[in-house]
């Protein structure tokens, strides 16, 4: 079974950055898509961005795109989101999520809980005006 864990959550000021990373274990496989996805109060869930197994497709909401930047080092099993200029709109509980590179990428399911077989527990990212 594998495992994820965020970290890196917290208060913030508007304007301010937080890195959020993303630990795997388990039974992973470093060819999968690494995605971000975030959930506010009384909203669903949502897409933030994702990132092919070796870093050469990259996807972005709208909302995040110029502010967040995706990345992940395979031989450390992880993945990070930096976000800067942050804004209380993107206060919101972060998770990230793996699946595989033939649903999440070939497949165009990026951007879809159902690209992705696992998740973490989330990280609370607060945004203070």
């Amino acid at each position: 079974q594998v495992q994820l864990v965020e970290s890196g959550g917290g208060l913030v000021q508007a304007g301010g950055s937080l890195r959020l990373s993303c630990a795997a274990s388990g039974p992973t496989s470093s060819t999968n898509t690494g995605g971000w996805f975030r959930q506010a109060p009384g909203k669903e869930r949502e897409f933030v961005a994702a990132i092919s197994w070796n870093g050469g497709t990259i996807y972005y909401a709208d909302s995040v795109k110029g502010r967040f930047t995706i990345s992940r080092d395979n031989a450390k099993y992880m993945v990070y989101l930096q976000m800067n200029s942050l804004k209380p709109e993107d206060t919101a509980v972060y998770y990230c999520a793996v699946g595989p590179h033939y649903r999440a990428v070939l497949g165009g399911l990026y951007p879809y809980e159902s690209g992705y077989d696992y998740w973490g527990q989330g990280t609370q990212v607060t945004v203070s005006s």
